[in-house]
């Protein structure tokens, strides 16, 4: 597969996850997830794709520090519904890094190391996101404005002609780089933003 370039420079999020360690899936439980990872969960690279994986990256700082977060210990909880907007795609793309799963979900091996129920929409919350610590019950409050970072002036003239079936191939390659240019700019320039990720 051959992804744009800049992925390589997103900072990887390695995590423990103690079922990988106790099956023998990964050597001490660490894996690591990369935001190509993503992508490939998601079919494509977008600003919602960015800004889950930049509010995965800065909740789980934020609640484990230095320490590799514990995959399948984390509950996320999101505001929307399900069905509403992008909040599936948020969903997954957290699902994937931190082990959380809805009704579908894996029920357990011997009374631990349930991932059932861990991912839940609707929830009454002041903020778009809130990550919990099952351990501590420390939690985190997140919000992503994507507007923070602003789109290329020529993006909506392109896309209309793209979505629109009536760009030329020059003005769909045109669309494309500047599309994953916004994608990069989002996680590589402003990934620390605090306008861009509010955490509380």
């Amino acid at each position: 597969m051959h992804f744009p370039a800049f992925f390589q420079e997103i900072p990887a999020i390695t995590s423990r996850d103690p079922l990988a360690d106790l099956l023998g899936a990964a050597v001490d439980g660490l894996i690591e997830y990369r935001y190509a990872d993503a992508v490939k969960l998601a079919g494509h690279s977008c600003p919602t794709v960015a800004g889950a994986w930049l509010m995965a990256r800065r909740g789980l700082a934020a609640l484990y520090g230095e320490e590799p977060p514990e995959r399948g210990g984390i509950r996320v909880e999101l505001r929307a519904a399900q069905n509403a907007g992008t909040a599936g795609v948020v969903g997954n793309v957290l699902s994937l890094i931190t082990g959380a799963a809805g009704e579908g979900g894996f029920k357990g091996l011997g009374g631990n190391h349930a991932r059932r129920d861990l991912l839940r929409f609707g929830a009454e919350l002041p903020a778009e996101l809130r990550l919990t610590r099952l351990d501590t019950g420390a939690s985190v409050l997140l919000d992503y404005h994507p507007e923070a970072v602003p789109t290329d002036p020529e993006m909506a003239q392109l896309m209309a002609r793209v979505v629109g079936g009536v760009a030329d191939p020059w003005e769909r390659i045109e669309f494309s780089q500047l599309w994953q240019d916004r994608v990069r700019r989002i996680l590589l320039e402003h990934g620390d933003d605090a306008e861009l990720v509010v955490l509380r």
